[in-house]
């Protein structure tokens, strides 16, 4: 990842570098990685976020 800075404005440069991270879902994965996750409720957190993302593409696919 590469994030330009632009009139040395080091700040406005952070907040893209936050905002593309946020983007990609990198500190999701890193809250999620500081604490154990039992096996049992790693299962139901893939099994949700699966029907999140099918009837986010359902409504998708209605629209047209």
């Amino acid at each position: 990842m590469k994030i330009d800075v632009k009139d040395n404005n080091v700040e406005q440069a952070i907040r893209v570098l936050k905002r593309k991270l946020q983007k990609e879902g990198f500190f999701k994965v890193m809250k999620m990685k500081s604490t154990y996750e039992k096996p049992s409720e790693k299962k139901k957190r893939v099994q949700t976020e699966n029907l999140k993302r099918i009837k986010k593409l359902q409504k998708l696919k209605n629209r047209y």
